[in-house]
């Protein structure tokens, strides 16, 4: 009878929780929109992981209608608040970019800048003399460089970014062969940026470009022979990847 006895409490208890999640339910639909919002975007989002205010069920705005209060889809509202978020997002991870690296994000001549833009992020990897990115006219890392690269990766691959990579130089550099330009090094060193990241965590198919641009692009109010149009930059976005190819069937 002892062992009969117990079985109501297992039936109380799954009574207690439903009435729990019905009063819940119940009060939620009787707040006002800032609230149901709140609560929205909490369970959206409790861990301020990446993922907009857009990616959930309940983007809504309260109006009144037929003397009544309606929940209906507010695409221009939700879309200000996506943006919003985004850019708190944003400005977090570049922040994040500098502690990763120990660096000053207020120095003038930072060998690392990060900008923050309307999709992403631009991560502008410096390859200057006093801290070198690169070996000289090369594309292999310094020890710095394979350091920066491989908290870029980590950073990448945590937030899944989709990646530009470009490759750029300063006007004037002479390099050890007339074979071999600045054409050849600022796409060699893209591309050294590229396996770097694959190699240390990002997967290939988040990387959508690789492009070298020789001297063509300095930095705006630099003199293009300047070293600090030596550079990686690193495009980031908030986005999904395509869609791999699917295999070929094999056939006998």
């Amino acid at each position: 009878m002892a062992g009969k006895g117990g079985a109501w409490k297992v039936a109380f208890a799954d009574f207690m929780t439903a009435m729990m999640a019905f009063f819940l339910v119940m009060w939620l639909s009787a707040q006002d929109k800032e609230i149901l919002i709140a609560t929205s975007k909490y369970f959206q989002n409790p861990f301020h992981s990446p993922h907009t205010a857009k990616s959930g069920l309940l983007n809504f705005e309260s109006t009144k209608a037929q003397g009544g209060d309606t929940l209906k889809d507010d695409k221009a509202g939700s879309t200000s608040s996506a943006h919003t978020i985004d850019l708190q997002f944003l400005n977090s991870v570049a922040k994040d970019v500098y502690r990763l690296l120990n660096l000053d994000e207020a120095l003038a001549d930072k060998p690392i800048e990060v900008q923050v833009t309307s999709d992403g992020l631009r991560i502008i990897l410096y390859d200057r003399a006093r801290q070198p990115l690169f070996e000289p006219r090369s594309a292999s890392f310094t020890s710095w460089g394979g350091f920066v690269m491989q908290s870029m990766a980590w950073l990448i691959e945590r937030h899944g970014f989709l990646v530009v990579i470009e490759g750029h130089t300063r006007a004037g550099l002479v390099l050890d062969t007339p074979e071999y330009g600045l054409w050849e090094l600022s796409a060699d060193r893209a591309n050294a940026a590229r396996r770097a990241l694959v190699r240390y965590a990002v997967d290939e198919v988040m990387i959508e470009r690789v492009t070298g641009f020789a001297d063509t692009r300095p930095m705006p109010a630099l003199a293009p022979d300047s070293e600090s149009n030596q550079r990686v930059t690193l495009s980031l976005r908030l986005g999904r990847p395509p869609s791999r190819p699917a295999a070929a069937a094999s056939h006998p």
